[in-house]
């Protein structure tokens, strides 16, 4: 199992649809689950959920700094 394949593909699962970006907020384990299928074992999911997290986070850091840059 590879956690970092299954984080990138759920990131673009995840961010590539405005109901899933909702629902991650809203209980973000249950997304994963549901767009990793049966892929994750169950002792990996806070591995996931906290992967996507973080790297949701630093995307959205990454495009406010570019759009920063623009402006000078």
């Amino acid at each position: 199992m590879d956690i970092t394949a299954l984080i990138k593909d759920a990131v673009e699962k995840i961010t590539g649809d405005g109901d899933l970006t909702k629902a991650f907020q809203a209980d973000p384990a249950a997304t994963v689950k549901k767009v990793a299928g049966d892929k994750i074992p169950e002792e990996a999911i806070d591995k996931v959920v906290d992967g996507v997290k973080a790297k949701i986070k630093l995307d959205s850091a990454s495009d406010a700094l570019g759009a920063i840059k623009k402006l000078f």
